[in-house]
């Protein structure tokens, strides 16, 4: 009552106390650090104490769990992927500048914080409060006062964002079903409108920070650092401050026991672009790394196929006008344009012009490798002449050696966090000693087999397959020629193989389908599927997901032919 500055804000003079003793106004929830004046005659007579809090509520030793909010475990979430993907070489400025800004502006649309919480809608939670309130206090929760920077420290993500008035005194045990405050009826709300947040939402919004500052990480690569360990996502709760009491139905919320799904982080990226209202992205040209001329010869390099081709990935983009800016910038909220996944349509542009030249029908790259082994070992001037077949030998071999130690390395992950997890306080003191119980078996096992020691982490690299020209046993086919399958025509070299052979002659338009195309292994030629199969594991998707960007691109490649319907389509063989 005796404060009576106007709110920095907005200015009203409409204040609060927190549990911190500090004032906040009830109109905008801005937190002031200007504190209340306590007046205190027990132990001197005629005397005025006044305490001043010093610093941010971290710093004060309270006993017991503080509160939190669902909201804040994600915010937390997201804190440490963004100083991760600030580890990995990502620009400092997405964490603070673009992640938090996305973060806020979510809070705000969710009506979770930065808005008045519409008329009666209270947290459920608070019921359990007693009663009797000061006059200073709010039955209902101002919905997160003051929500700090990313950058902030841990302490501040739990404590100042975490109080609701000076009377809501809902601690951790008064939530049964969960150790946050609001986890019980998270779960049990009707948010599609609000778009509620997830475990996979995270790594969205990560990647359309990474999209708007057009970083040189694709979703895939994004996806793969995630499984490999170098970005927090599996049991990242356990870097939860000891403070977050985190059970029960929290763990339905945070504890992810999948894999990141790439279609279902992609989609969930492109509904939060559509939430937010966010203008259109910046433009991606053909300087961005997210173009497909840079991306195809990032793929080719790794794919370890002939520099040469390159040459050809680049007329088929400008061919088919996919290396347009208006193409590849990606627009909120406009259903007329096609969102295009970039690194999976570098891949298809390779699998088309492979097509092309070598057209995969399990017949004829057979005889065009015949061939070039001819010649090379009649050639010895110049580099030497790219083998289909050869190129195949190599490729298989360290793909089926990837792949084992990939599926090994699956197969061996250990879900279960260090962190010892309870659904409920009872059951705590059993599942600390059930858990130690483990954990001394195993150690014992462990001496009597001899343990074998784990695997250790993969350095972070853009690049899961690498080749080097230098390698004696010629098993890099960078430097290798195509002029054994072109041909010279009208001044531009033309591929020697006049057909092709179309994935499928009409596209899928089921909107329920969610697939241009399907796709069958036994259905295709057995080349064609190890070409999909070798990029589908560069990119950690499925086949299928290539399959319908090679049958976009085909036609818009063979538009003009397909619109004619001739009675005969030479040249086109289905």
């Amino acid at each position: 009552r005796d404060f009576n500055e106007r709110c920095a804000q907005c200015s009203e003079v409409n204040w609060g106390l927190t549990d911190g003793g500090r004032f906040y106004c009830k109109s905008c929830h801005n937190v002031t650090e200007r504190t209340r004046e306590v007046v205190n005659t027990d132990f001197i007579s005629n005397a005025r104490v006044q305490t001043i809090s010093k610093g941010l509520r971290k710093e004060e030793k309270t006993d017991g769990d503080c509160e939190w909010y669902v909201c804040e475990g994600f915010q937390l979430v997201l804190k440490k992927q963004a100083e991760a993907l600030e580890a990995l070489g990502v620009c400092p400025q997405m964490k603070d500048k673009i992640l938090c800004n996305f973060w806020r502006c979510y809070l705000q649309k969710s009506k979770q914080a930065y808005c008045n919480r519409p008329a009666g809608e209270t947290v459920k939670a608070l019921s359990v409060c007693d009663s009797s309130t000061d006059v200073d206090s709010e039955p209902e929760r101002p919905g997160l006062l003051h929500l700090l920077s990313l950058s902030e420290s841990e302490g501040d993500l739990q404590t100042d964002c975490s109080f609701a008035s000076s009377t809501s005194k809902v601690s951790a045990s008064t939530s049964v079903c969960s150790g946050s405050v609001d986890g019980r009826f998270y779960l049990m709300k009707n948010q599609k409108e609000n778009l509620r947040m997830t475990m996979p939402m995270t790594l969205s919004f990560c990647y359309m920070a990474l999209l708007w500052l057009r970083e040189p990480m694709t979703l895939s690569d994004l996806l793969r650092f995630v499984v490999e360990g170098h970005i927090p996502y599996l049991n990242v709760f356990q870097h939860f401050p000891e403070k977050m009491k985190l059970c029960g139905l929290d763990l339905k919320i945070f504890c992810v026991e999948s894999w990141p799904a790439y279609e279902e982080v992609y989609n969930k990226m492109l509904e939060l672009a559509a939430f937010l209202d966010l203008p259109r992205f910046p433009d991606i040209t053909d300087s961005c790394f997210l173009h497909p001329d840079i991306l195809c010869m990032k793929y080719l390099m790794e794919a370890n196929l002939p520099d040469e081709l390159h040459n050809w990935t680049c007329r088929v983009v400008k061919k088919i006008c996919i290396g347009e800016a208006d193409f590849l910038t990606l627009v909120p909220g406009n259903k007329s344009t096609r969102k295009v996944k970039y690194d999976v349509l570098a891949a298809a542009v390779i699998v088309v012009v492979l097509k092309l030249l070598f057209l995969l029908d399990d017949h004829y790259e057979w005889l065009l490798s015949d061939f070039a082994e001819e010649r090379n070992k009649n050639n010895k001037e110049g580099g030497p002449y790219f083998e289909f077949k050869k190129w195949y030998k190599v490729i298989k071999c360290s793909l089926d050696v990837e792949q084992k130690k990939l599926d090994e390395e699956r197969a061996k992950y250990l879900w279960r966090c260090e962190k010892p997890l309870f659904y409920s306080a009872k059951k705590k003191s059993k599942v600390l000693k059930r858990r130690q119980m483990v954990v001394n078996l195993q150690n014992q096992f462990g001496k009597l087999c001899g343990s074998v020691r784990p695997a250790e982490k993969r350095n972070p690299s853009s690049f899961q397959l690498s080749w080097s020209e230098e390698d004696t046993n010629g098993s890099c086919f960078h430097g290798h020629s195509l002029k054994g399958i072109l041909q010279e025509k009208c001044g531009l070299l033309t591929a020697m193989n006049p057909d092709y052979w179309l994935c499928t002659v009409k596209l899928c338009t089921e909107k329920l389908c969610g697939h241009l195309a399907h796709y069958r292994e036994v259905d295709f030629p057995q080349s064609y599927h190890f070409v999909l199969r070798l990029f589908s594991f560069l990119l950690r998707i499925q086949p299928s997901y290539i399959h319908d960007e090679v049958c976009m691109i085909e036609h818009k490649l063979f538009n003009k032919r397909l619109c004619k319907k001739p009675k005969y389509n030479r040249g086109l063989r289905k």
